[in-house]
């Protein structure tokens, strides 16, 4: 597991931020587009944008192709999918914690009863016997 999780740790890293948290969505719901089509609206600059996009592209989110003269940006959905499936295990893993404990927690209150009856019977057993 905690290869799949050091695996998984650059792509949340990378959305972490919320500029390129945002790319990924644009990405996500318009497919391919250019830096130029990504920085329109977005108030940052192309030369920030195609920063971020070099992050995104190191955590193995996006990839690029050239058409002519502009370079396209798509997203990589095996990487989402791998991180997705570190997060289930995380949260399988955290429940499995849960029940562990809940199961302990219930398991002591249930003996705490049967504890003091026998502490109880065996201080006056030791009375009777004096």
């Amino acid at each position: 597991m905690a290869a799949r999780l050091s695996e998984a740790a650059p792509v949340f890293a990378a959305l972490g931020d919320s500029t390129r948290a945002g790319l990924v969505a644009r990405l996500c719901v318009e497919g391919p587009l250019s830096i130029s089509r990504l920085s329109e609206g977005s108030g940052v600059t192309r030369q920030a944008i195609t920063k971020q996009l070099r992050k995104l592209g190191v955590a193995g989110l996006v990839r690029d192709v050239r058409r002519g003269r502009e370079r396209i940006f798509e997203l990589e959905p095996r990487r989402l999918e791998k991180a997705r499936r570190s997060l289930d295990q995380i949260s399988a893993d955290w429940d499995a914690a849960i029940g562990r404990l809940k199961a302990f927690v219930e398991d002591d209150r249930e003996d705490k009863p049967k504890a003091r009856l026998h502490q109880t019977l065996h201080q006056r057993k030791g009375r009777y016997e004096r």
